[in-house]
């Protein structure tokens, strides 16, 4: 949905009633834009295609003022009628310009500000990972500001089944590529408590589906326990993992329910950054013309 920035600043204008959209500085403000905007968002999943009546009535507004509003929309590719119905739906620009939004969205830079808020609300360093091949290769790191720290380097790639974000971004693949990947690799033990059985692995991989996080208890690295969750973008994908890892005597089995929270609204509130949460009509198109090709992940400039 269109939004205009609200500044706390209400006005009236004179003549026909505004649409209702926040309000915005005088100095600023542009009727005619608050009312295409008021327009383009009367269009919903539930509503793709609306007449000019019907735009009329729920914008609030003369249906003469609609339909010239209609005519110049169509000019510019935002909204197209439907020769057939007489109706209008949003045109293909308004997707192309979602694309380009979507496209310069650098996933470092949107990770950034979470993952240093999850850490200092908790304490623990912070990761955020990228499946490559059966590894969490780990792409950005911040590092808590504790005498105990986890070992971790940007760019290596981690054991999927042993890791946390590994087994979040696990979860999300269908299962006959998860059975590929683990015929490829195998489940190499790192500690007693390693996952190396197929059964047990679908088995904690559908818990995590469920519960939406996963934990490495030990399972790399003895000594240490780690909580993940998936970051998903405007195709509803599993496009990362974020989350947190520390020493067992700090994150101990009664905090990880509260920590898992935190790691959790940490990925939801990026997901939603990358689009997740946006109109139920976008992922459906997207997914039709989503590259699903295999890339190696460039690590962060600059990084060690």
């Amino acid at each position: 949905m269109f939004t205009m920035r609200d500044t706390g600043v209400e006005t009236v204008e004179q003549g026909e009633e505004a649409p209702d959209v926040p309000a915005v500085s005088p100095r600023y403000r542009i009727q005619a834009i608050e009312r295409a905007v008021a327009i383009l968002n009367a269009f919903s999943v539930d509503d793709p295609e609306l007449g000019v009546t019907e735009l009329a009535e729920r914008v609030g507004l003369h249906k003469s003022t609609v339909h010239r509003f209609m005519v110049n929309l169509d000019a510019a590719g935002l909204v197209e009628r439907n020769p057939r119905t007489g109706r209008y739906r949003l045109g293909l620009h308004i997707f192309e310009l979602g694309g380009l939004v979507m496209q310069q969205m650098n996933l470092w830079d949107e990770a950034l500000p979470f993952l240093e808020s999850l850490v200092r609300d908790t304490g623990e360093t912070g990761h955020l990972a990228v499946l490559d091949g059966g590894e969490a290769i780990y792409i950005e790191r911040v590092e808590a500001r504790r005498a105990l720290r986890v070992p971790s380097a940007i760019g290596r790639g981690y054991p999927a089944h042993a890791t946390n974000l590994g087994k979040v971004l696990l979860a999300d693949l269908p299962r006959e590529r998860v059975v590929e990947i683990v015929s490829e690799r195998g489940l190499a033990a790192y500690t007693p408590n390693t996952i190396t059985d197929l059964g047990a692995l679908e088995a904690e991989l559908e818990s995590i589906r469920e519960r939406g996080y996963a934990i490495d208890d030990e399972e790399y690295d003895e000594g240490l326990r780690c909580i993940g969750a998936g970051v998903r973008d405007h195709s509803g994908h599993v496009v990362s993992a974020l989350g947190i890892g520390g020493p067992v005597t700090r994150i101990t089995p009664e905090r990880v329910d509260e920590l898992a929270g935190l790691v959790m609204a940490a990925a939801n509130g990026l997901s939603r950054r990358l689009g997740a949460h946006q109109s139920g009509a976008y992922a459906p198109a997207t997914l039709r013309v989503r590259n699903t090709a295999s890339e190696t992940p460039a690590v962060r400039p600059g990084a060690s």
